[in-house]
């Protein structure tokens, strides 16, 4: 798994790529963390390069929605892959996270 960080009109983008799973969802934890140390407006997580995610790699969000509420911050997942957006849906976490489409619609939520 490979991430990205990037800064774009006001918020903090963390692009992971690959799967997301027990040999790897502490690289992502790392780095939400240190992303969330920074104090941005607002953290969006892009999930378009996941394709498989397992529970902790789920557990891990849920970690980075904790901190995003602590420190009042908005945390969007968005470009969810139909596998990894059916996990969500099955943990009924969709209801919890704000999720949407696109990249643009994640700077406006």
């Amino acid at each position: 798994m490979e991430v990205q960080v990037e800064q774009r009109a006001g918020s903090t983008i963390v692009a992971p790529s690959g799967d997301v799973d027990l040999s790897c969802s502490r690289d992502l934890q790392t780095y939400l963390r240190e992303v969330f140390s920074k104090n941005p407006e607002r953290v969006i997580v892009d999930l378009e390069g996941v394709s498989y995610m397992d529970s902790s790699g789920v557990a891990t969000l849920v970690e980075g929605m904790q901190i995003a509420r602590k420190q009042s911050v908005s945390l969007v997942l968005c470009r969810m892959q139909p596998r990894v957006r059916s996990i969500f849906e099955i943990a009924r976490l969709d209801k919890v996270f704000t999720i949407v489409d696109g990249l643009d619609d994640a700077t406006s939520a």
